[in-house]
């Protein structure tokens, strides 16, 4: 008599990994959202007069929400409750919500309206949060500055949660399985979305030979109702899994504030979540201004108006190259035999060289730091494998805080030093670009994996949620203080590109320094409390 095995849609790894796809494909659109303007920095203060702490502010006020209204503890209890695919499609909404908003106020027609009279005249004083210092308004900040605030705000609370609901997804798809590498992969393609705002951002900007900031929102806001749309298929997939294995959805699960008592008493935890706020700190905030950074430290010429490098077709070729290092350099990391994966790592750096002298020939900062993400994509699945099969995820993470601080410093100190130097002040650049993007890699990789083997299954979203809060603090402050660190540094200066990027980065580093302290810190917590963090995730 045969038996017959069911096989459920998580058992078939085609299923599974299309899963992470869709996931992954929402995250995308969302991350370029999110740095819709970060290369455009100039076009904001010659446009819409935002100076950099108006900028820094708006920047700023994507996580006020999440933090101060503690709306991702909220959004937590929500995933723990209603369950992944619930919201995931809310997520996805809000953050559209939020997009619209935004794009509306910087466009023309909002110039103009009772709408920017309203914003001119208020939310100059927000009580408590003034004396405080950490009102996301201030007097004399730009109308529509405030109201893609307000927009970006509420963009922010879909975002973080979407975050919290992809890693949560990702381990109900992957647990026991190659969850470390899915999560690194997940977060490599994620951040592609970084790249593709670099490049795309400028160009919609400028299209047509007219300058219009609005056309780079309005791109970021068509595709966040394409990942809309991916969350709905997903909902599809993940109800169909339930019904396949007789699961219930955690909503069934009711959550119990009592429960956080496990996440908050635990030293292991406390050590992972003060990591990521100081990883995410010192990248996120900088992505803001590193197109501008890149500005005010390379000589850049713009190649002549008819030549075939100020070509506005020029981008797509490049972003077509880009889509190819990423592509070659991902798929190298599915290849059981040598000798193709070595020829798929060979065409990616061609790819990549290729790009590179691109995106030097074009004189563009914007196309420089798109290969950020690029490196990341080629090693953050391999460094997620090895964390599966090998472990080592704590010592990941000292790795990457060596980097951060190397990076930091070579832009404030080195860098500068290349000024007037055409070729090595980029060589520089891209070399320190790309070994921030590896650094980066490693969070993802080995941070992210870790919770899991901290706090019960049960209450993975909350803990999420809570290492997302404790991690947007950073991200909300950090945009804010750069802005006026150069403001106050850079006095005198009405130049966007003339600024001095020093102590921003110093600062920076100096997170990459306390990081560095908390990595090594928590390698001693795990060998005396036997955590795990060094041990692999599949036990062979």
């Amino acid at each position: 008599m045969s038996q017959t095995i069911q096989k459920t849609l998580r058992d078939s790894a085609a299923m599974r990994w299309t899963a992470l796809l869709l996931l992954a494909l929402a995250m995308f659109c969302s991350y370029i959202f999110m740095d819709i303007l970060s290369p455009i920095k100039d076009l904001m203060l010659s446009e819409r007069n935002w100076d950099s702490t108006a900028f820094g502010t708006m920047q700023g006020s994507e996580v006020f929400l999440n933090v101060f209204a503690f709306f991702l503890i909220f959004a937590g209890i929500i995933l723990d409750k209603m369950g992944v695919r619930f919201t995931a499609v809310l997520s996805a909404v809000v953050m559209l919500v939020g997009a619209v908003i935004k794009w509306y106020a910087v466009t023309d027609a909002f110039i103009g309206t009772g709408l920017e009279t309203w914003f001119t005249n208020n939310l100059n004083y927000i009580p408590v949060f003034d004396e405080l210092g950490v009102s996301p308004f201030y007097e004399g900040m730009p109308a529509s500055a405030k109201f893609a605030a307000c927009g970006f705000m509420i963009f922010g609370c879909g975002c973080e949660m979407a975050g919290i609901t992809v890693s949560r997804g990702i381990v109900k798809w992957f647990k026991g399985r190659e969850m470390a590498l899915a999560m690194g992969s997940e977060m490599a393609l994620a951040r592609l979305g970084v790249a593709t705002c670099m490049i795309f951002s400028p160009f919609f900007a400028r299209l047509g030979g007219t300058i219009s900031v609005s056309r780079s929102v309005a791109f970021g806001v068509v595709l966040l109702c394409i990942a809309l749309i991916m969350t709905i298929v997903y909902f599809v997939m993940d109800k169909k899994l339930d019904a396949q294995t007789g699961e219930a959805e955690e909503k069934d699960d009711p959550f119990k504030v009592s429960d956080l008592g496990q996440i908050l008493t635990s030293s292991g935890f406390w050590l992972v979540a003060l990591l990521c706020v100081l990883y995410y700190s010192a990248i996120f905030p900088f992505q803001k201004y590193a197109v501008n950074m890149l500005q005010c430290n390379l000589t850049l010429e713009a190649p002549a108006s008819d030549s075939f490098w100020a070509q506005p077709d020029v981008t797509i070729v490049q972003y077509v190259i880009m889509l190819l290092v990423a592509g070659f350099g991902f798929a190298s990391n599915f290849q059981k035999q040598k000798n193709r994966q070595y020829a798929l790592l060979g065409l990616s750096v061609l790819s990549l060289i290729t790009y590179c002298y691109m995106g030097y020939m074009r004189q563009s900062a914007e196309s420089i730091f798109a290969v950020f993400p690029l490196l990341a994509v080629l090693i953050t699945p391999i460094l997620g494998s090895y964390v599966d099969h090998k472990g080592k995820a704590a010592s990941m993470l000292v790795l990457g805080s060596l980097l951060l601080i190397a990076c930091h410093l070579t832009f404030a100190f080195i860098l500068p030093m290349f000024n007037g130097s055409t070729v090595g002040g980029v060589i520089v650049a891209y070399a320190t670009i790309l070994v921030l993007g590896a650094s980066f890699s490693l969070v993802p990789a080995s941070l992210w994996p870790s919770v899991p083997k901290l706090v019960d299954a049960k209450i993975i979203g909350s803990a999420y949620a809570l290492i997302f809060w404790i991690q947007n603090i950073g991200l909300w402050l950090f945009p804010l203080l750069i802005g006026k660190v150069l403001d106050k540094t850079n006095p005198d200066v009405t130049d966007p590109t003339q600024y001095d990027y020093t102590w921003p980065l110093i600062m920076l580093a100096s997170l990459g320094v306390a990081a560095l302290v908390l990595g090594l810190l928590l390698k001693v917590v795990d060998r005396k409390k036997g955590l795990g963090l060094e041990e692999p995730n599949i036990k062979e």
